[in-house]
C-alpha cells in the first residue's frame, strides 16, 4: 500500500496559520507539538508532520474504506534524516505505517507505504488516462502488465504528483 501528499510551502505559508490558536491542538499530539516547537524551523516541521499525516492517512483510507480523517489518531512517532529525506513512523492505532519526506525551500513531499522496503517499488505516473476509481479510491491500470495497481495522487498549490507501485 502507497500515499502520498505535497505542502506548497508559499501557499501554505499565505493560507494557513498554523500559530493561531487551537490550531496545533486539533491536528497534533502533545509529543508532535513537542517536535514543532523544538525543531530549528518550527513551520517546516508543521507541515513535514501534516504531509506524513496525509500520506499515511490515504493508506489506513485504502485499507479501511472508511474517510474519517482525524489527524489526531495517526501520530508521527520516530523521525531521522538520511541523506535529503527525513524518514519516520505513523503510528495509527497498533498499525505503523513508514514515511519517507523531501523537504525543499519551495515544498514538503512525503511518500507513505506499509513497509519499508515498499519504497524500492514506488514510481512516479505522468500518463493519468488510465486511472480507475473504486468506491473514490483511485487504481491505476498498467497496460504492459495488465495490472489494476494502487494509485495515489497528491496536489497543492504549485505540485503535484501521482505515484504506484512496480
Amino acid at each position: 500500500m502507497i500515499g502520498n501528499d505535497v505542502v506548497d510551502l508559499e501557499l501554505a505559508q499565505r493560507e494557513s496559520n498554523w500559530k493561531r490558536r487551537g490550531f496545533l491542538n486539533k491536528l497534533f499530539t502533545d509529543s508532535e507539538q513537542i517536535l514543532i516547537y523544538e525543531s530549528d524551523s518550527p513551520e517546516h516541521m508543521v507541515w513535514n508532520l501534516w504531509s506524513r499525516k496525509e500520506a499515511a492517512y490515504k493508506i489506513v483510507n485504502r485499507q479501511t474504506g472508511l474517510r474519517l480523517f482525524n489527524p489526531i489518531q495517526l501520530e508521527c512517532v520516530t523521525t531521522n534524516q538520511i541523506q535529503n529525506f527525513d524518514y519516520g513512523t505513523v503510528r495509527f492505532y497498533n498499525q505503523f505505517l513508514y514515511t519517507r519526506t523531501e523537504i525543499k525551500p519551495e515544498l514538503v513531499y512525503t511518500e507513505a507505504v506499509t513497509q519499508r522496503s515498499d519504497f524500492e517499488l514506488i514510481t512516479t505516473v505522468t500518463n493519468l488516462k488510465n486511472i480507475q476509481k473504486e468506491n473514490g479510491i483511485p487504481f491505476y491500470f498498467d497496460d504492459v502488465q495488465s495490472l489494476l495497481k494502487p494509485l495515489s495522487i497528491t496536489h497543492h498549490g504549485r505540485f503535484n504528483k501521482a505515484i504506484t507501485t512496480r
